[in-house]
């Protein structure tokens, strides 16, 4: 895992975390928003490196890196922690942690309900088949990234990440984002807001999002009709840093 960061070190500190197969880059614009008054921290997650290969062993693991990091660089306190998609159910497990202080916790689409094996075996299958096709620049998966997936200029990173991705990373994601999360209590200060659409597969982030807010009243959901998973930070970037700071403002 690498940290990227950006602004002054002295500001409060804000974490953005990627999700799966998505380029760290996905963060940039909100970055360098955040960074002209707090200091930005942008994890690049195993499995994920862009320049050296690496293996993701699983999203508690995940979590615990990045929970050393606020330990030991930022003091156990942070402003702002956001997390898409997979970076959503680590961020929700980096914020269980008792000995962090933590203000706002934003959630977008994050997968934390169970699945079944054969809908994980299928998936595995498919990513397997996504990397291999990127990796040797299928021009009809660049095409499908760039209309579906994300905007076209995250392609070039995007296909560093398949170039260095390997299967076992790939099982140990699926396996362990679709395990079983175990809810918790957050302390009633910490300010949560989990966002969500209504297309496709958003009914498991939906799930989740009403059963956290069970343990958590004080959580606000967000539903944004007629999009995608994920589409709202990674295609509406602009909008996504508007909510985001409405809210925590």
């Amino acid at each position: 895992m690498n940290f990227h960061t950006f602004g002054n070190k002295e500001g409060s500190a804000v974490i953005l975390i990627h999700g799966m197969l998505t380029p760290w880059q996905i963060w940039n614009k909100a970055a360098e928003e955040f960074s002209g008054t707090h200091y930005v921290i942008v994890p690049e997650l195993d499995g994920h490196t862009e320049n050296e290969k690496s293996t993701v062993i699983s999203i508690e693991d995940e979590a615990q890196k990045i929970v050393e990091y606020i330990r030991e660089e930022l003091g156990s306190k942070v402003y702002l922690l956001a997390g898409l998609s997979m970076g959503g159910r680590i961020a929700a497990e980096i914020a269980k942690d008792p000995g962090l202080k933590i203000q706002n916790l934003v959630i977008d689409g994050a997968p934390l309900i169970k699945l079944n094996g054969l809908f994980k075996s299928i998936m595995k299958s498919n990513y397997r088949s996504l990397m291999s096709k990127s990796r040797s620049r299928d021009p009809r998966i660049e095409a499908s990234f760039k209309r579906d997936f994300l905007p076209g200029e995250y392609w070039e990173p995007f296909t560093r990440i398949a170039d260095n991705m390997d299967s076992q990373s790939i099982d140990n994601i699926i396996d362990s984002v679709f395990a079983p999360f175990e809810f918790a209590k957050y302390p009633e200060g910490m300010k949560i807001l989990f966002m969500h659409g209504t297309k496709g597969n958003e009914s498991v982030s939906k799930k989740g999002a009403l059963k956290m807010k069970e343990l958590n009243p004080q959580m606000e959901i967000r539903c944004f009709d007629g999009l995608a998973h994920a589409e709202l930070a990674c295609f509406r970037n602009e909008q996504w840093i508007k909510e985001v700071e409405g809210f925590i403002s």
